[in-house]
Order: structure tokens, then sequence, then C-alpha cells
């Protein structure tokens, strides 16, 4: 017994003289635990003085208010994102647990209840316009974004059209409330049935009425009038905040990720 361990104490004294002895040594270390950057751009290039991913954080909890465009040094971060599959796995997750939810409701055989959706970048993805024109770094170009939207050639959000499916199969009916001006009714209407969106309760586009009024008074306005006519409101989904927040939200909200632009 003794020989084992004087046997063992030498082979500990070898091996950290052999260590000590070689400059390019590397220990063998199991579950190594690597340290995240902390200031990163696309594929982890650094940033100076800027987190691109903990900005992208604080858009996404509601921290970060009232920006108007993404910060420069982010574009490349930013597009990384949208266009990789991180984006697609988040969007993904968000609809697996409003499916979870929408699969554990008791679902009213009145046809009364209802899901209210958003629907740019909720229903339909304005991506080839954003990519165009540097994903938010850019500032708001209303003339250009309309041009876009009269192409009609905005596709679906794939997640959230497997969401609006399996909803219509439980007995659900959707509603779609977007910011878009009642002008462009037909151009809406056409795109969301040319990309399987084909048929809804509702769809309620912003009105002269709620000129000047933000997005939260507006759709919380279209809300309560949903539920006056008696409409249970059984979930809500949207990209931004103001289309959760406010009053008359409905049971649920589910918000997806969206860096690119802010609206209150």
């Amino acid at each position: 017994m003794a020989t084992l361990k004087i046997w063992l104490l030498l082979l500990f004294v070898a091996t950290i003289d052999a260590a000590l002895g070689h400059e390019n040594y590397v220990p063998i270390i199991t579950n190594q635990i690597h340290l995240l950057r902390p200031q990163s751009g696309s594929g982890g290039s650094y940033v100076e003085g800027l987190s691109c991913l903990s900005w992208r954080l604080a858009v996404e909890t509601n921290n970060l208010i009232s920006w108007t465009q993404i910060p420069t040094s982010c574009v490349d971060y930013v597009g990384h994102y949208m266009l990789g599959s991180q984006y697609r796995q988040d969007s993904e997750l968000v609809i697996e647990q409003a499916l979870a939810h929408a699969k554990a409701l008791n679902i009213s055989t009145e046809g009364t209840d209802i899901w209210v959706f958003d629907i740019d970048e909720t229903a339909l993805s304005n991506l080839p316009y954003y990519a165009d024109t540097g994903f938010g770094s850019e500032p708001y170009n209303a003339t250009k974004f309309n041009e876009w939207v009269e192409t009609k050639a905005a596709p679906a959000l794939p997640a959230t059209l497997e969401l609006y499916e399996e909803l219509l199969n439980l007995g659900i009916k959707v509603v779609f409330i977007t910011g878009r001006p009642e002008s462009q009714r037909n151009v809406t209407a056409s795109n969301l049935k040319a990309v399987g969106y084909t048929t809804w309760e509702k769809l309620v586009l912003k009105g002269s009425d709620y000129s000047g009024k933000t997005a939260v008074v507006y759709k919380s306005a279209q809300r309560k009038i949903l539920e006056n006519d008696g409409y249970r409101i059984v979930g809500n989904i949207g990209d931004q905040w103001s289309d959760l927040l406010g009053t008359n939200i409905g049971l649920r909200t589910f918000k997806l990720p969206d860096p690119m632009y802010y609206i209150g």
C-alpha cells in the first residue's frame, strides 16, 4: 500500500513537472464552459462599446423603447440574426407555446372565441424589404414601404401560418388588427390570401379616426369593440409590444421577435 502511494505521488510530480516545462501544454478539461463574448456583432465580431446581443435583448423585453433606428454598428448582427436560423427558431418556440395554450382551451361551441393577429412581421414578413434597407438602420421611409406593400409580395411567416391553420382546425376564429391604413385593405387582403391566410372573421385596418393615435390606443379600442360584440379573445400575437399592451388584451399574449423597428 505504501509503495502504491509513493508511486502515485511520483507520477503526480512528474506530470506537474512536464506541464511546467512545456510552453504549449494544454490541460485536458471536460465539460468546458465557453465564456460568451460580452460585445459581439455578426458572427461574434467585436463591436467597440456596444453589445448587439444585449441591445436586442433590451428591445425584445421592452426595456428599450421609443427608438427609431437600430445602431449602425449592429446592422450586420441584426441581418445575421434575421436571415439566419436563430430568428426562425425563436419564432417557432413562440408558436409552440401559443399552440399549447390553444389546445388547452375549452373552446366555445357558439363560435365566439377569436385569436387576434397583427400582420406585419407577424402574419406577413417584410424581410425582403428590410434586407434592402439596412434591416432598420435607415430612417423609415413611408413612401418606399407603401410601394413595397403595393407589390403584395410579402411572404408568410411559416410558424405563424402553422398557428393560423391549427387555430382554425380547433374552431377558433381569426381576427387581423393591423396598423396599415384603410386605403391598403385590398392589397393587404390579396397578399394574405395569396400566402395561405384564406379566411378570417374580421380584417381591421387603421381608419382616419385614429390618425395621430398610438398603436396601443388604436389596438386597445379595436379589441374592446370585439369584446363588446360578444367575442372572447383567447389569444393575441404580434411582433410589437404595442400589439399586446393596453386593454382587452385577451387570455394570453405572445410576442414574436423583431429587432428591426419599434412602434409605440
